[in-house]
């Protein structure tokens, strides 16, 4: 049970030779207003509390599919375990500003009680580079920011790089050099364009309506299918298909890749894993008339 009072069920999920892990990398806080939107108050709050500064609390929730010949690294979060052993990385006021502490679980240390340290991920897939999901990408190792995993493979999407080397005026503070371009600069960056399988039965699929080349991770075998959905669909809370983000740029554009996706999963019970849901993990849906509304939530 979830202290929002939803019923979360514990759950153990491997889909092919892949052990399903969740990462959680450190809650930090967005303005709730912000996280939902045209959306109400009084609609979100019960479920969605807010702190004096009208902050929800946000999990950055990386994952890991592990396995005995690959291990897979889906998004880095926002770059705590830097800014606790070294400050902040980005300057200013950045942890402050987004409510990031050194308190509770962190990249790293939940790769460890995974039994996994950095040297042991093979592939790390960023769904895109917005600080939230690539800042754990890079750490400070004499003096200089580089790759955090040492013998693993980056991909991004080609869309997504371009975006983040111009930002529009809106994007330019989600955007960091510090998270990508040390990656580049490493050759450590496998730059894809468009929707395909990146490594057997891991798929690349592309949402542009939060930011331009957004790849969403479908992981299948055949039997149970898993759907990273990064900020497409950040939270349970989220898989109403209009309840959408003031960050995201083109509205109706993810209105329709929402309805696609969760027309998907709803039918054929895919597993919606959430990134930024500090109450639960996944979480299988079902369609509520013209719309979606979750099923069962998970704690993997």
């Amino acid at each position: 049970m979830s202290k929002n009072n939803f019923e979360v069920e514990k759950t153990h999920l491997r889909i092919g030779s892949f052990e399903v892990c969740p990462i959680p990398t450190g809650i930090f806080g967005l303005d709730g207003g912000a996280m939902f939107g045209t959306v109400p108050k009084v609609l979100w709050e019960k479920s969605n509390p807010t702190d004096d500064k009208n902050r929800i609390e946000m999990e950055a929730r990386a994952l890991l599919l592990k396995s005995s010949g690959c291990n897979i690294l889906i998004d880095t979060g926002n770059g705590k375990d830097f800014i606790a052993k070294y400050g902040d990385k980005l300057g200013g006021k950045f942890a402050e500003l987004y409510n990031i502490h050194d308190k509770g679980p962190s990249l790293l240390g939940s790769l460890d009680r995974n039994g996994i340290k950095p040297e042991d991920i093979h592939h790390v897939i960023l769904t895109h580079l917005h600080f939230d999901h690539a800042g754990g990408a890079t750490t400070e190792k004499d003096g200089k920011i580089v790759p955090t995993f040492p013998n693993a493979q980056y991909w991004v999407q080609k869309n997504n790089l371009e975006t983040a080397s111009k930002p529009n005026l809106r994007e330019r503070a989600s955007y960091l050099p510090a998270n990508y371009q040390p990656l580049l600069d490493s050759g450590v960056l496998k730059v894809i364009d468009g929707p395909q399988e990146i490594l057997p039965g891991v798929f690349a699929e592309i949402s542009n309506g939060h930011t331009q080349g957004q790849q969403v991770i479908r992981v299948t075998d055949g039997t149970n299918t898993l759907l990273y959905c990064g900020d497409m669909v950040p939270t349970s809370s989220h898989v109403k298909v209009p309840w959408l983000m003031g960050y995201d740029l083109h509205p109706l554009m993810l209105m329709e890749e929402k309805q696609k996706f969760l027309s998907q999963a709803a039918d054929q019970k895919w597993y919606l894993f959430f990134e930024h849901d500090p109450y639960c993990d996944a979480a299988l849906i079902e369609r509520s008339g013209h719309d979606f509304s979750v099923q069962k939530r998970f704690w993997l």
